[in-house]
């Protein structure tokens, strides 16, 4: 057990940042000091205001299952009260569709009906074959065991176990299924997997697809068990910063950090600051650029990639203002990559309000598009699905979803990358630690502070 005087310097003041100071603070230390360099919280929470009213530039919503999310909830004392989410369907010409609905598409209910049989079969699977494999974070998964909490736990009860099953998770997930039997469950999970950003499934490993959508979460996604706030997903954030006895010092400049003598010496703002510990929640690909990282952070960072994801807000004339989102299931495809995934609106009521698209312009087997194609690229999507955009307001190119791929996720990056945490008085969290949302990497903070604090 750690001196609970000891000074700790927490980089990030994202869900993961400010998570770690709630959960320190819970735990009785209060000599914390969270440093952000942009002049605000939340990270990719970012609801920005328009006419009134806030809409999401980065993350959307929550499921019941968000238990670290509403550990914040009940320590700020706010709830999830925002309005409430649907959303329709179109393909690739606009036409609106409606794929899951056998009555709309009898040609295809042998199909449905087998899909159905197969997401109950990987239902049986996850809870049998993949025991463990709903454990926050990735520790031990590449070596067949499990050490964690279970996410479809409300109490968090602690679980370890065996299983040389876990190892078939560094597979692509599209591998994965095909090995499984279950190749038509793809068509439920892609809507909130690669719609909001996370890559296709062709090159992500399971462990990722199956950690963010354990079956409990994507069964809420499903029947659209949704939570949303209604200041937006970056007030919940507000709210905790508030609430923290040591608010996150935005604008902080960090141009160095050295590690010795047992110390860490931050340079922010131009002066050296002296802290006991550590932890690192901003991207740790970025960390060797201004931290004295050792050949071994250098060599096991360097293997992060991550998803160029775009977002656009935009106004349309009244006329042609959608009715509800839209989600383009053939647009979310390797083949199709850079076009019009979904485009989100949030209010009921207002034809003038803020709509966002959302496209990825990246694949690990193709060229990178460049932005600004892209954002054509989408923008011609627009006015085929009949809801052309009429003026431009806000854009966003996010650092999106860290990973490492299968190889270097079966070779057992994860466990290398625990097994440095806390030398050099050194500790890693954030995206990539757990997964790139915001309760995975609020509970990956919990479960550090309980593993070392």
């Amino acid at each position: 057990m750690k001196d609970k005087n000891e000074k700790i310097c927490i980089i990030g003041a994202g869900p993961a940042g400010l998570s770690a100071g709630m959960y320190l603070e819970k735990k009785g230390y209060t000599n914390y000091q969270i440093l952000e360099r942009n002049d605000h919280v939340g990270g990719k929470c970012n609801s920005p205001r328009f006419n009134g009213r806030r809409y999401e530039m980065g993350a959307i919503m929550g499921v019941p299952s968000y238990y670290a999310v509403h550990d914040v909830e009940q320590f700020c004392g706010i709830t999830h009260d925002g309005p409430k989410l649907n959303r329709n369907y179109k393909n690739a010409k606009g036409d609106i569709i409606d794929p899951f609905n056998p009555k709309k598409n009898p040609l295809k209910i042998p199909q449905l009906l087998k899909m159905k049989s197969q997401v109950k079969k990987l239902g049986q699977l996850l809870e049998t074959k993949y025991k463990g494999y709903d454990v926050n974070g990735h520790r031990g998964v590449a070596e067949g065991r499990y050490e964690g909490c279970s996410q479809d736990n409300a109490k968090r009860e602690k679980i370890s176990g065996v299983n040389p099953n876990l190892k078939d998770l560094a597979l692509p997930f599209d591998e994965f299924c095909k090995k499984n039997g279950v190749e038509l469950i793809k068509d439920i999970w892609i809507g909130p997997f690669t719609a909001f950003g996370y890559g296709y499934f062709d090159e992500i490993p399971a462990a990722y697809v199956l950690k963010y959508l354990d079956f409990q979460t994507t069964m809420n996604f499903v029947k659209v068990n949704l939570w949303t706030w209604q200041d937006g997903t970056q007030s919940i954030w507000e709210h905790l910063n508030d609430k923290l006895q040591n608010h996150a010092r935005l604008n902080s400049d960090i141009t160095k950090v050295e590690r010795k003598d047992g110390k860490v010496y931050v340079t922010v703002d131009g002066s050296v600051e002296e802290y006991d510990d550590v932890i690192i929640t901003a991207p740790l690909q970025y960390m060797p650029t201004y931290f004295d990282a050792t050949e071994q952070e250098k060599e096991l960072f360097s293997k992060i990639d991550y998803e160029r994801y775009d977002v656009v807000a935009f106004t349309t004339k009244p006329e042609d203002h959608p009715e509800i989102s839209y989600y383009i299931f053939d647009n979310m495809t390797p083949e199709t990559y850079g076009h019009l995934m979904v485009y989100y609106r949030r209010w009921h009521d207002d034809k003038g309000q803020m709509l966002t698209t959302y496209a990825i312009r990246n694949h690990q087997n193709k060229p990178e598009i460049p932005y600004e194609k892209c954002k054509e690229m989408v923008l011609e999507d627009l006015k085929t699905m009949h809801n052309p955009a009429d003026k431009i307001h806000n854009e966003q190119s996010w650092y999106y979803f860290p990973h490492v791929d299968s190889k270097t996720y079966a070779s057992g990056w994860y466990d290398k990358v625990e097994g440095m945490q806390g030398q050099k008085n050194t500790y890693y969290a954030g995206e990539v630690m757990a997964f790139g949302d915001m309760d995975e990497v609020a509970e990956y903070s919990r479960e550090l502070v309980d593993r070392f604090f």
